[in-house]
């Protein structure tokens, strides 16, 4: 399957017109509203729709840095729970959020920079 490519499964017979590498192909109808093509692959008495897209650019600096934030608020959120947290034996759960933002904080460093020199070539 290409890369970025949807699938969709649809249980209907399908009338085939072209037969690639095992696989039975035809073109399906096009799609209003600017929707991307779609081709329909028969597989074992099932119709599979793939759509031809092009994949994300995604930096992923919103979703690290977006991380990191929740890791740095909950780790605010126990603090004041530290006292029965160390009573109990979890205070390692107080740790593990100062860790997962101080990871958040280099990984979203990290990505801005690596996105600063796919701009720039």
């Amino acid at each position: 399957m290409p890369r970025g490519a949807t699938l969709l499964v649809v249980d209907q017979p399908v009338e085939p017109t072209l037969r690639k590498g095992g696989e039975l192909l035809r073109p399906a109808a096009p799609h209003e509203f600017g929707r991307p093509n779609v081709t329909e692959h028969e597989f074992a008495n099932r119709t599979f729709l793939v759509a031809q897209v092009e994949p994300l650019d995604v930096s992923g600096v919103r979703t690290i840095g977006t991380g990191g934030v929740l890791w740095l608020v909950a780790f605010v959120a126990l603090l004041p729970f530290a006292d029965w947290l160390q009573d109990s034996g979890r205070l390692w759960w107080l740790w593990t959020c100062l860790a997962g933002s101080t990871l958040g904080l280099i990984g979203w460093l990290y990505t801005r920079r690596r996105r600063k020199h796919v701009r720039d070539g």
